[in-house]
């Protein structure tokens, strides 16, 4: 989806290409997903992964997406898109008014829609926003499979915790069954 452009207006903000993200699918991938999963180190490993391309991703947000926010001439304006740290550790981007006092994508709709906002910033506005969407989608999805990978992780230990003492109380039911028949 890409705004109108005015051909008048240069091109301040600018959107993340297929090329920025050939770095990082090479380094993790969804196809781990679908495998016969038989244990807790490849279901660790793979969480490993999902975490580290979402670090990764996080790391190419803040260097070529709020990099740019920041600079002439989007400081200038009320609010800026910034990162904001979860409580489980993981960033996202949002919009804030420069005095921290609010923080939403409300704020991003208000400046899109007051007459004071100069037409010349719309497009590129509406292209971090975009951007915006896309990147906390991403990062969200990353840190949940790999959330998900060590919770499972952690109840294949548990089963196999759970095996292994049923396993050994028939083992040894078995071998005092044996030494009461001799």
């Amino acid at each position: 989806m890409k705004p109108a452009t005015d051909a008048s207006a240069p091109r301040r903000f600018f959107s993340l290409e297929q090329t920025d993200f050939q770095q990082l699918e090479h380094a993790a991938s969804l196809k781990g997903l679908l495998q016969p999963f038989k244990g807790k180190g490849p279901l660790q490993d793979w969480a490993s992964r999902c975490h580290a391309m979402r670090d990764a991703l996080i790391e190419l947000a803040q260097r070529r997406v709020l990099a740019q926010a920041g600079t002439y001439p989007f400081r200038l304006l009320p609010i800026q898109l910034a990162q904001q740290t979860t409580g489980a550790g993981t960033v996202f981007l949002r919009w804030r008014r420069q005095d921290r006092s609010a923080m939403g994508v409300a704020l991003w709709q208000e400046l899109m829609e007051s007459p004071a906002t100069p037409d010349t910033l719309i497009d590129d506005l509406f292209a971090m926003e975009v951007q915006r969407v896309v990147l906390n989608m991403q990062i969200s999805l990353l840190h949940t499979l790999g959330r998900q990978a060590l919770e499972c992780a952690s109840k294949l230990d548990l089963a196999h915790e759970v095996y292994q003492r049923r396993n050994g109380a028939s083992t040894a039911r078995s071998a005092s069954n044996g030494a009461t028949r001799t």
